[in-house]
């Protein structure tokens, strides 16, 4: 029931995630956090089982701050996500799995940006634009329809807000926060937050 959205242009990857926690029928909070910084040009989105999402993030971030203690450099994204499917890999085959959907994205000095979509079964795959959760369903279509990889930022946030609007329109379930992030060769920008709020006052601007 959570909603995790990546998509990958020429300078920069926009990666959204819903801020709601629930548990049953009972939503916990609407300001969650599943959107992880790892590195200064590395971001993991993370849903699943509440404890698991939060154990498996803390321990693939503190291992890749280790590997950067004991190397001197970080891991590449693609690095990254091969080191964070191998794990995830690893304890599927264990009597302690973890129940997470990941979108790692991330910005490479020679290749550029990058987006990996990781499921809780362990496949990882480079991608131009995913989704997790039923969000996914609707997203998927707007980004097959409208995604050019050489959007502006304005356009593609733009494009987010597509998804955003089109999940509050047509999914069941209430998902009204959306924490958005831009990762580019200058790092990690976190940018406005896409709310029922926000979207309703840009209806009335227009109108």
């Amino acid at each position: 029931m959570e909603c995790l959205i990546g998509i990958q242009f020429n300078d920069f990857v926009l990666v959204a995630a819903d801020m709601t926690n629930a548990t049953s029928i009972m939503v916990m909070k609407n300001d969650e956090q599943k959107i992880h910084k790892l590195a200064n040009k590395l971001v993991m989105a993370v849903s699943g089982e509440s404890g698991d999402a939060t154990q498996f993030s803390e321990y693939i971030n503190k291992n890749l701050q280790l590997y950067k203690m004991r190397n001197g450099y970080e891991l590449s994204p693609k690095a990254a996500a091969n080191f964070t499917r191998r794990n995830l890999a690893d304890y599927l085959r264990s009597r302690t799995p973890y129940f997470v959907n990941m979108l790692m994205a991330g910005y490479d000095d020679q290749t550029g940006p990058e987006l990996y979509f990781i499921d809780y079964l362990a496949s990882c795959v480079k991608v131009p634009y995913a989704a997790h959760g039923y969000g996914g369903f609707f997203s998927l279509t707007i980004l097959d329809r409208y995604h050019k990889k050489n959007l502006s930022e304005d356009e593609a946030y733009i494009l987010m807000k597509k998804c955003v609007r089109e999940i509050h329109k047509r999914l069941i379930i209430n998902l009204p926060n959306f924490k958005v992030q831009k990762i580019s060769k200058n790092g990690v920008t976190e940018l406005p937050p896409i709310t029922v709020q926000s979207l309703a006052v840009e209806d009335a601007a227009k109108a």
